[in-house]
């Protein structure tokens, strides 16, 4: 297994600064996600560490050892591309062996490693069948399997499961998983999902415009955002998020408020500075509730039955929009007002530069 370590790297093309002094360090047998936006600097990086980038600056570690100036063939990574990449004239046994073939390696080896693969990936059946004549979800596990059989130090995988239906992507991702657990190796997985990054890392990094936003466990990452970027970036449905305003301000205490909401902070930090801030809290953690406890009634403009759960979308004064999750099946009309309650517990709150501030409210 192996520990790759990104210091201090940056990337440019021609005047175009795209990675921002990213620091990353992934222990070995672990999972790391990279995850954010289209053009944030998740593929770019991928590639630095497969060797198919060069830096600009910074150094990039495996096991140890420093290898900006080694090739991509010599890093001893199998990269899975989005795309699969496979030979389209070879046979699935073909595609799987060609790389092993160009070591010389024997081929009683060969044989030995592409079967073994292919057990593995349930893909022993299609062994002699051309790419063209296999699924989406067929295709990636060829690929995959031919990552496998070079027995890499780390798997880099591209967004691979971005071309597949929903239902398959579920399987997949089920399935990489299964396929970590396994082998134990080293990963290191580009998405743009945060559902793919929450149920697949050990260790998920959020980038951001070519910088890390945050670093840390799925569940931490979701629990205790950094910033409104990753509050809202994780997350689905997304974090909503409310614009407040100070209404009154005795000492040590302050009331932040937005139409007829009012949200107590204790302020023993003295760290609430400005007139303007904003209050993120999940849908799961507001509350239909009778009127005498509520916060604020608001009137429901949309429903989502799904079966298992259900979202309303609401509104009220001073807030357009507001995002409710219900488990099971909650059975409310389009107009019909409700009373709310937030959970004091997972009330999040932002200053004006959008990092959080470790002010508590009040309970």
């Amino acid at each position: 297994m192996t520990e790759i370590i990104l210091k201090n790297i940056y990337k440019s093309y021609d005047q175009n600064e795209v990675i921002h002094g990213v620091d990353i360090k992934l222990e070995s047998g672990k999972l790391l996600v990279l995850v954010g936006p289209s053009g944030c600097g998740k593929s770019t990086l991928l590639r630095i560490i497969a060797g198919l980038e060069k830096v600009t600056s910074g150094n990039i570690f495996i096991d140890g050892e420093k290898v900006n100036n080694v090739p991509a063939s010599e890093r001893g990574l199998a990269m899975v591309f989005q795309s699969y990449a496979l030979y389209p004239h070879m046979s699935v046994y073909k595609n799987m062996a060609f790389g092993l073939e160009n070591l010389k390696i024997s081929k009683k080896i060969i044989d030995e490693k592409v079967q073994n693969a292919a057990k593995l990936l349930q893909i022993s059946e299609y062994l002699e069948r051309k790419p063209k004549a296999l699924s989406g979800g067929q295709r990636q596990r060829v690929a995959i399997g031919r990552a496998i059989v070079r027995e890499p130090k780390a798997f880099l995988f591209d967004e691979p499961l971005s071309n597949l239906d929903a239902e398959l992507r579920v399987v997949m991702r089920k399935e990489l998983l299964a396929l970590h657990e396994k082998i134990g190796g080293t990963m290191v997985y580009v998405t743009h999902d945060q559902v793919e990054a929450m149920t697949l890392a050990d260790q998920i990094v959020v980038l951001n415009n070519g910088n890390v936003a945050q670093t840390g466990s799925p569940l931490d990452i979701y629990n205790n955002p950094n910033d409104i970027f990753v509050a809202g970036f994780i997350g689905s449905p997304r974090m909503n998020f409310i614009d407040v305003k100070f209404s009154q301000q005795p000492k040590n205490h302050l009331f932040l408020n937005v139409g007829l909401l009012n949200i107590e902070v204790i302020n023993s930090q003295g760290d609430l500075n400005g007139d303007s801030f904003t209050l993120g809290v999940r849908p799961e953690n507001i509350l239909i509730t009778k009127k005498e406890t509520a916060d604020i009634t608001v009137k429901v403009e949309l429903t989502e039955q799904l079966g298992s759960e259900t979202y309303l979308y609401c509104k009220t004064e001073g807030i357009p929009l507001l995002t409710v999750h219900q488990s099971g099946q909650y059975v409310v009309s389009r107009g019909e007002l409700i009373h709310l309650s937030f959970d004091r517990k997972f009330i999040h709150l932002f200053g004006v530069d959008g990092k959080v501030i470790s002010s508590r409210i009040k309970q």
